[in-house]
């Protein structure tokens, strides 16, 4: 993971800009890869743990209604998510994630392992993606890291 967290701090230093995460699932884990990096207030704003609906909602902006409709593990929650991660920061970009990394949970609709991953970022319109990782608790967390990550990535070959 470390060489991906090398590559987004050149990219947001090369920008000027800031970064910020919105995590549910991960609980941090992608702020804390990102914040182990020598220097990394230099373009690490802020990160959201908002692992409970309610969070999501006061922190973010997440309206209470699409998380009713739509449930929190959602393409409109983690779209509403990386956008609130902007809105409520000095971050031009964002990452979201929201998912069920088990081993409870799940459900037909939405088996354990399902999780989506948002990306706002400044001129581009916001993305999301589901993927449905394999594994036990820790390994879908893993997983989930290293995707917002790569994601975060591609944001940066389409600025």
């Amino acid at each position: 993971m470390q060489q991906w967290v090398d590559q987004i701090a050149q990219r947001l230093q090369a920008r000027g800009w800031m970064l910020a995460t919105a995590e549910s699932c991960t609980g941090g884990w992608v702020a804390q890869e990102l914040t182990a990096l020598a220097g990394s207030s230099n373009w690490f704003d802020c990160g959201f743990v908002t692992y409970s609906n309610a969070a999501k909602a006061r922190m973010l902006g997440v309206s209470p209604a699409v998380i009713e409709s739509e449930g929190a593990v959602s393409e409109a929650v983690v779209r509403a998510m990386a956008e609130g991660a902007v809105r409520h920061s000095d971050a031009r970009v964002a990452v979201s994630i929201s998912g069920i990394a088990g081993p409870g949970g799940g459900s037909e609709m939405k088996p354990v392992g399902t999780v989506w991953f948002g990306w706002a970022c400044e001129g581009l319109p916001t993305e999301a993606q589901c993927h449905l990782l394999a594994g036990d608790r820790a390994a879908v967390r893993r997983q989930a890291v290293e995707i917002a990550l790569r994601g975060l990535l591609s944001q940066f070959e389409k600025a």
